[in-house]
């Protein structure tokens, strides 16, 4: 019987093929007490677990191939710094020391503790990374019990990536694969990297969980959130993900196997077609010339923007340099190197540094997590948090000065609201030089930023232009703010909406005051990677566009047929309707 399973659509693409199912391997924890006398030897166990744990992970991180994305080395590197934190190895020992649980349950309990941590955060990203947490937990339980964790790995097909009509419903060696899971480890997305199956489909899982950057990075269709679909589908079941709406259709008849089949070969020959846009200029029909930027969280990162025709780098997070390291915060030449690697690999394109964006729901000392906020979205955090640690900042900021020696870097600044910020920023900016003069360490010149994410700031236009040299829109934390939606509640996430009048008005009242300053603004939030919006944000007059590496090429594509002279018009429209959503559709 035919059905279909809804998800989140992560990767676009259609795949088909055969169900490898990879059930959740939650492993059975026994409960018991323990004697005074048996204390060291269940700490023992657990250490020794962790040690082999942590090998394991070092290894699959060192046998990560060369053309694997940058973003799965860096999960392994997640998973080894959950493995080092120190707070979830003082949990088991105060677990087994003090309440005489066995190591099992000890660990099992302090993975409850972290985990109502993460669920607090109110950064979606860094709230996912409990997926993580849980994933480590899960290795160090399976090697207490003696059991090893392994991803199905089939034997080689002749073509996996594309599959034919003349294989519907073959059962032949040849069918090609998809695999069904409750989740995916890193260890098992290398091992699935190197395997041979066409697309995937995990029960649990957002639009930015490990799964999902993974899958972006590879472009291969994936369906994410699923929730029970490893139980609802049977292995060999034959199957459709459909990447683009998020839906997975198990046991499909012929007649819709054919359709799909014909979609897929469809989705491949726009692929080909993007693939040969990778080194076209993005210049409008009318001969507007477009940036289109790229979007990175780590310097390994570079390459992948290189490779998918970015012109430089529009958002470098540098707050994933921070995380996971339990407070303990990379020092000036720490984040010196990992900058230089991110300039140098952009082959002397510019490279846009955010200075650190946390606080609050995300704080980098463990021990301030305990602190209660009424609303993380609105406390300490961004710059607010750097100005509140001129230490901190300081160093960041003589770090990002040094890269500016090996090309162009530009300094972003986010969540700036008030001229007092302003000012203390560039004071801070100023200190960093002095220091590095008195040093004799060399640095370059910077083009220093605005981040226009809070309404305040996008009201205060003039005061920004005045002191800036470009701005960037996050359009993510605006649309936040000023609709008053919290986008990772699920019963409000509906009315988070771009295309709101109100996001539509700052947006390209921005875009406006800046050209009228001579000064660029860019857009570095999730709108500017939605082709949908491409021609609408054209017409309203952005021309540098920041955004995942592999949205980059659908994009292109957009600004290639666009007349920007035509759009204009059209978006004043679109913009100044009451349901902008409902005038793109019907245009």
């Amino acid at each position: 019987m035919t059905f279909s399973i809804h998800g989140l659509a992560v990767a676009r693409g259609i795949a088909i093929g055969k169900a490898v199912l990879v059930a959740s391997s939650r492993v059975d924890v026994a409960h018991y007490f323990i004697q005074q006398a048996q204390i060291e030897e269940e700490l023992n166990r657990f250490s020794q677990a962790r040690n082999a744990v942590m090998a394991e992970v070092q290894r699959l991180h060192q046998s990560v191939p060369k053309d694997a994305p940058p973003e799965l080395a860096a999960l392994l590197e997640v998973h080894m710094m959950l493995l080092q934190d120190e707070m979830l190895a003082d949990g088991v020992r105060h677990w087994v020391s003090d309440r005489l649980y066995n190591a099992e349950w000890a660990l099992t309990s302090q993975l409850e503790v972290v985990s109502r941590q993460f669920d607090d955060m109110e950064d979606v990203y860094l709230r996912e990374r409990k997926g993580d947490l849980e994933q480590v937990v899960e290795r160090l339980l399976r090697h207490m019990k003696g059991l090893t964790t392994q991803l199905p790995q089939p034997t080689e097909r002749k073509s996996p990536n594309t599959w034919h009509q003349d294989q519907l419903l073959d059962d032949s060696h040849d069918a090609p694969l998809v695999l069904i899971a409750h989740d995916l480890s890193p260890a098992d997305m290398l091992q699935f990297k190197q395997g041979v199956f066409t697309g995937f489909v995990t029960d649990v899982g957002g639009k930015t969980s490990h799964t999902a950057i993974v899958a972006r990075s590879l472009d291969i269709p994936a369906v994410v959130g699923a929730r029970q679909a490893s139980q609802w589908v049977k292995q060999d079941d034959w199957v459709i993900i459909d990447g683009d709406a998020g839906v997975i259709i198990v046991s499909p008849s012929p007649i819709i196997l054919a359709e799909y089949a014909f979609k897929q070969r469809q989705s491949e020959l726009e692929r080909e077609r993007l693939a040969r846009l990778r080194h076209t200029p993005a210049v409008t029909v009318d001969g507007q010339q477009v940036h289109l930027l790229a979007n990175i969280e780590l310097p390994e990162d570079a390459p992948s923007a290189l490779a998918m025709g970015a012109v430089g780098v529009g958002l470098f997070r540098s707050e994933f340099l921070f995380m996971g390291r339990d407070g303990k915060l990379p020092d000036e030449q720490e984040q010196y190197q990992a900058y230089k690697r991110a300039v140098e690999g952009m082959k002397g394109l510019p490279v846009t540094i955010r200075t650190v964006d946390v606080g609050a729901d995300k704080p980098l000392d463990r021990t301030a997590k305990d602190q209660e906020h009424l609303n993380p979205a609105l406390g300490l955090r961004a710059i607010r948090w750097s100005l509140a640690d001129p230490g901190m900042f300081l160093s960041q900021l003589r770090a990002i000065l040094r890269a500016a020696v090996h090309g162009k870097v530009n300094l972003l600044i986010p969540m700036l609201a008030h001229a007092q910020e302003i000012h203390q920023t560039f004071q801070l900016l100023e200190l960093a030089r002095q220091q590095l003069d008195k040093k004799s360490v060399p640095y370059g010149p910077l083009r220093v930023g605005a981040m226009i994410e809070v309404p305040a700031a996008a009201l205060s236009l003039p005061l920004f232009l005045k002191h800036f040299d470009f701005l960037s829109v996050g359009t993510n934390d605006l649309i936040q703010y000023t609709l008053a939606i919290d986008r990772a509640d699920e019963q409000v996430a509906h009315l988070y909406d771009p295309l709101h009048p109100a996001i539509l008005n700052l947006v390209a009242n921005t875009i406006a005051q800046g050209a009228a300053a001579g000064k660029e603004v860019a857009l570095c939030g999730e709108m500017a990677g939605d082709p949908s919006l491409t021609r609408l944000l054209l017409g309203l007059g952005l021309r540098y566009f920041s955004m995942h590496p592999t949205q980059i090429l659908r994009v292109k594509q957009e600004v290639l047929r666009a007349d920007t002279q035509r759009l204009a018009p059209w978006a004043q429209y679109v913009m100044q309707s009451e349901n902008p959503a409902a005038e793109m559709q019907t245009t």
